[in-house]
């Protein structure tokens, strides 16, 4: 099992070996995105702003003009809340070769509640133009995103989550912008998953298998660019939806997929599952939020059968 933090850090160790203009800017969370190996290596290439989020996405903008590639390493609940309007206009606007990595995302914080809880960068990051989203499930998926982003000229958010896992991809799976991608295949009903809750949703289906209930799992590595074909063509295959996410139901995945549905007048049954609009996550370790907001997989067998119940 590995960090997916630790994969990231690697993996700019790796680009950085081939390509000098790379540099990582952080907000006093040296030790938020486990910067150090890649700091010992290369100390001149981190540049630590302090408290101080506005100022580094305003720094970064500047450094790409100059023709280097800087990634930005900090808590997602700040990237995107303090920084918003330099992420909007100096990022996103200016097209600046940024990368923004929003480390903690969605309830990772857990009993340190809603100022560090981060439920709503998807629908922030939807709202700019000209950025592209991604969010890794597993260590492979983290490191290719991250050889991506580097890769790629504009802005890009990537939702990197402080989740130790296996891999869930094969070793001939190849990331795609835009792809999403069937972990397990299924007629009965599709799970749509955003980030690591994909191993919630293989935990269910396994269960559920057990019962005679067969679950397609879809995983959502790339918000935008999302080429809506492989949700559709399992929507039009099983019937019914539920979606899973560390995010509220408002502008996530599951209105991704509510739009989908409504755009193709497909004739699907939807629930969409992760902390409702309008509502703050409670303070709470991460498993107990998890289990309370349907997200771990009993809940999800629970919702699961709730939709196929309504379907009879």
């Amino acid at each position: 099992m590995e960090e997916l933090r630790d994969c990231f850090v690697e993996e700019l160790s790796r680009i950085k070996e081939n390509d000098d203009r790379l540099y990582v800017l952080v907000s006093d969370s040296t030790s938020t995105c486990r910067i150090k190996p890649f700091m010992e290596k290369y100390p001149d290439s981190v540049i630590n702003t302090g408290i101080a989020e506005q100022n580094m996405i305003g720094i970064a903008a500047g450094m790409s003009l100059g023709g280097t590639i800087p990634f930005t390493a900090n808590a997602a609940p700040f990237l995107l809340g303090r920084s918003n309007e330099q992420v909007k206009t100096d990022v996103c606007y200016s097209n600046t070769n940024v990368k923004l990595a929003g480390l903690n995302p969605g309830f990772a914080y857990g009993s340190l509640g809603p100022t560090h809880h981060c439920i709503d960068d998807i629908s922030t990051a939807l709202a700019f133009g000209n950025i592209q989203i991604f969010a890794p499930c597993d260590p492979e998926e983290t490191r290719q995103i991250t050889r991506y982003a580097a890769s790629y000229e504009g802005p890009v958010y990537i939702r990197l989550d402080s989740f130790k896992a296996d891999n869930i991809h094969k070793a001939s799976y190849r990331f795609t912008p835009g792809e999403a991608v069937v972990i397990r295949e299924g007629r009965d009903i599709s799970l749509i998953t955003l980030g690591t809750i994909v191993h919630e949703a293989i935990r269910a289906a396994v269960a559920l298998e057990e019962e005679g209930v067969c679950a397609e799992i879809i995983s959502l590595p790339s918000i935008r660019p999302l080429n809506p074909e492989g949700i559709i063509k399992s929507l039009q295959k099983t019937g019914a939806a539920l979606t899973l996410e560390e995010h509220s139901t408002h502008g996530g995945i599951g209105a991704l997929t509510s739009e989908i549905i409504l755009d193709n007048r497909l004739d699907c049954s939807l629930k969409r599952g992760g902390v409702p609009a309008g509502y703050f996550a409670e303070a709470a370790p991460r498993e107990v939020l998890k289990k309370m907001y349907g997200l771990d997989s009993d809940g999800i067998i629970s919702s699961v059968k709730e939709i196929l119940s309504k379907m009879k």
